[in-house]
């Protein structure tokens, strides 16, 4: 399974440590959209910025 994640939110006044989390992410703009790999790493990621970001899973 895989996760799409959309930016929805600008992350400029944020904590840092949410600034670089969207990045590790790899979301530069607000409504860019990555594809990841459904893991554990990655769920943690985006519960720590999941007020900047829309998450969908797509089955394949």
């Amino acid at each position: 399974m895989k996760l799409k994640v959309t930016l929805v939110k600008s992350p400029i006044a944020s904590l840092q440590k949410h600034i670089d989390t969207v990045k590790a992410l790899g979301l530069h703009k607000i409504g860019q959209t990555v594809i990841k790999e459904d893991n554990p790493c990655i769920r943690g990621q985006i519960f720590t910025v999941k007020h900047m970001v829309k998450v969908e899973e797509i089955n394949e």
